[in-house]
């Protein structure tokens, strides 16, 4: 017993390191990211001992300043609800991802375990059903607040979600019809196979309308532009959360961006593979094991020492261009990318092309996990392309979106999915 706990454990602290490490990079890559789409420098200013790191120390102002910030609360609020309601979205944010395998399997000593929290039978139904409860968490904070721009924000939400909660259960019902079950991991390894002996049977080769449906439902789930009507700026102040500041604010600050890396995570697994690697079985890597690893450790040694170069390049000529502790960072910078191309170098004395059965394991193990991990980032960056290149819909626009074309579409694609699998499948 007290292993299986162990093991529990273990998996849950990996998913919520892995997400909340995820967050502050998509606040930063949102904040640059925009920057470069409208041709502006971005943040840059904050600094830890001289070093800047693009930007990247601006998130971490941004906690401390929301930690120590004063909690102005409305007199007229609902204790209770008013404090519960970013605890309730966060947790479902969190909640959400314990059935999404981030791995096939690592084994380690002798046993085997299984790189998912909870390997569910419903694994689909449990997305389902877990998401719909962030609903409650907007609609308490909106009513909870007492003000009418909350109130208007939260019921903006719940119809939304309720809307586009169908198109999502639609596009997900055309995946189980195809590969027959609702477990996630079950899903995910029949991705592995290949169509016709070079085609990936990803979810989009299989399901490219519900690909298109589940993404749209996606982004209206987590409330990203285009739509974004629920926290509308010039409509309704800042929406279901306007009221709301300190730790309370940053809570529903971070379950946004949360919600976009469990968005990405299912989008990766449901239609991408999850942490299949296309052309590249688990079986193929652990047979060629000692020769990925060397030739994954000669190229990050190549590269950084390329950007090694790079770095020093930079500090050459930026030299006494500002005369304070922006100077250094280029140098410091250039030296931590050497000293981590030196130890890549050196680890090859230790022969890795000899890797034996175990490490050969745990490297397949590693490198499906990087590799769905690669894939979240992708489309959690999509999430933030989209943001700063669409417009946003108005109310009625995402109404008749919703139910008036993406739902019939839906209908139309598990019909004809349906009626394809039947004559398939018909001696």
């Amino acid at each position: 017993m007290v292993p299986v706990v162990f093991e529990a454990l273990a998996k849950i602290v990996f998913m919520f390191l892995v997400i909340m490490s995820f967050v502050p990079l998509l606040i930063w890559a949102e904040r640059k990211g925009s920057a470069f789409i409208q041709d502006r420098t971005g943040p840059n200013r904050a600094a830890i001992l001289g070093l800047r790191l693009a930007g990247l120390v601006h998130p971490i102002a941004d906690v401390l300043k929301l930690v120590f910030k004063e909690d102005v609360v409305p007199a007229q609020r609902h204790r209770v609800l008013y404090a519960f309601a970013p605890w309730l979205v966060m947790t479902v944010a969190m909640s959400t991802y314990a059935v999404i395998p981030f791995g096939d399997h690592l084994r380690l000593g002798g046993r085997e375990y299984q790189l998912v929290v909870a390997d569910l039978e419903v694994g689909l139904l449990y997305v389902l059903a877990v998401s719909s409860l962030a609903t409650y968490g907007v609609a308490l904070g909106g009513w909870a607040s007492n003000s009418k721009y909350t109130f208007l924000g939260a019921l903006r939400s719940a119809a939304s979600m309720i809307s586009y909660e169908i198109t999502m259960g639609l596009a997900l019902m055309g995946l189980f019809l195809v590969f027959g079950t609702f477990r996630l991991t079950e899903l995910v390894h029949q991705q592995g196979d290949l169509i016709w002996g070079w085609l990936p049977r990803w979810g989009i080769v299989v399901q490219p309308v519900g690909f298109l449906l589940f993404i749209a439902a996606v982004y209206a789930e987590t409330n990203r532009t285009p739509f974004d009507m629920t926290e509308r700026d010039s409509e309704i102040v800042a929406g279901y959360h306007t009221e709301y500041s300190s730790l309370k604010f940053a809570l529903f600050f971070m379950a946004e961006y949360a919600h976009m890396v469990i968005g990405a995570a299912l989008i990766a697994a449901l239609y991408f593979g999850g942490y299949q690697i296309p052309w590249l079985r688990r079986e193929l890597i652990e047979d060629q094991a000692g020769l990925l690893l060397t030739g994954l450790l000669a190229a990050g040694a190549l590269l950084h020492g390329w950007l090694a170069s790079l770095y020093f390049r930079r500090a050459r000529r930026e030299k006494g261009w500002y005369r304070d502790a922006r100077e250094r960072e280029p140098g410091v910078l250039g030296a931590v990318a050497l000293v981590i191309g030196l130890a890549l170098l050196g680890s090859l004395l230790l022969r890795p092309w000899s890797l034996g059965a175990a490490g050969a394991s745990v490297l397949a193990t590693l490198l499906q996990t990087g590799f769905f991990i690669a894939k979240i980032a992708c489309f959690a960056w999509l999430f933030i392309w989209v943001r700063w290149t669409v417009p946003s819909f108005r109310y009625d626009q995402v109404m008749r979106l919703g139910w008036q074309i993406l739902l019939p579409v839906g209908l139309v694609n598990l019909v004809v999915t349906a009626l394809w699998l039947a004559a398939a499948h018909r001696p």
